[in-house]
């Protein structure tokens, strides 16, 4: 489903994707914020509460102060917000030892994954078993996970890291929440047949949680048929979001003509062709008012 805008001075039809826009978790996170910033009370939100720079200047405008990890001591008596990605244990530990008052919108998912990460460490650290972690390193989601297990976890960014593991000992393996899926099977589908070749039966040694966000993972679908359906496809997400580099490149994979942009700023009229149709799409960290912003801009062309 597509929301379609009227043709403009070069006759393009210019289509919005329904099914982009705000994921569940990032919703909760902004409607909360926008909640207690109604209200005329500071808001501070640890690291950037989306990672989209327009949404962040719309509600820095309406109050809200972002920091980093390090100015957490410095603030006392205030009211904190805690981000769709989560944070772990040491950032309540500290919250709590400033007085700070705790709005916690970690994701469901997230909270989830992070429990499931801590039960499977006690599980497996005593079989001296590993905890990998497919993500992005230094992501907020990532810390939060990797803090749940005292930092006893390590990072999987790429697929050609497989062959520096030991196959030796169990390993347990998760995924950041926005991850693609397909490569996270492809990941798991290495690490087995190489623990095949180093004698080891991954029946019994090698431990796959599926833990990639289900919303996340379907839209992956959509979009590739949304790019299919259009001459020329505008992607609309923060330079920060990993869900958007994801999938912008399943946009390009399917549609060569993708471009990417922050904002309405950096569309270029070079890209578009007379009497084309134009799809306009967004990763889960983009406002659909954003998307409706770009789209509008294209129209006026």
């Amino acid at each position: 489903m597509v929301r379609e805008h009227h043709s403009g001075a070069l006759g393009l039809k210019v289509s919005v994707d329904a099914h982009s826009g705000f994921c569940n978790g990032v919703v909760r996170a902004i409607r909360e914020a926008e909640r207690h910033l109604r209200l005329n009370v500071p808001l501070y939100a640890l690291g950037a509460i989306v990672h989209n720079n327009e949404e962040l200047q719309r509600l820095e405008a309406m109050g809200l102060h972002t920091i980093d990890p390090k100015e957490l001591s410095s603030i006392q008596g205030k009211t904190l917000v805690i981000r769709a990605h989560g944070e772990p244990p040491s950032t309540y530990a500290t919250a709590h030892a400033q007085h700070l008052s705790i709005i916690d919108c970690t994701c469901p998912v997230v909270l989830r994954l992070q429990k499931d990460i801590k039960k499977e460490y006690a599980r497996i650290a005593p079989l001296h078993g590993r905890i990998f972690i497919f993500g992005k390193r230094g992501h907020a989601e990532v810390n939060g996970l990797i803090g749940q297990v005292g930092g006893d976890a390590l990072i999987i960014e790429h697929p050609d890291q497989v062959g520096q593991l030991d196959y030796s000992l169990p390993i347990s393996i998760f995924a950041q929440t926005t991850q693609d899926p397909e490569s996270f099977h492809c990941l798991c589908n290495d690490i087995q047949t190489n623990f095949l070749q180093h004698g080891m039966d991954p029946a019994h040694c090698f431990f796959v949680h599926h833990t990639i966000c289900k919303q996340v993972a379907e839209r992956k679908p959509f979009l590739q048929q949304f790019a299919q359906q259009h001459h020329t496809i505008i992607f609309v997400c923060g330079k920060e979001s990993s869900n958007g580099k994801m999938l912008f490149e399943t946009c390009t994979t399917a549609n060569p003509r993708s471009y990417r942009v922050e904002n309405s700023g950096n569309l270029s009229a070079n890209w578009f062709s007379a009497l084309t149709s134009v799809g306009v799409c967004g990763a889960t960290s983009t406002p659909k008012w954003l998307m409706e912003e770009v789209a509008l801009a294209i129209q006026k062309l």
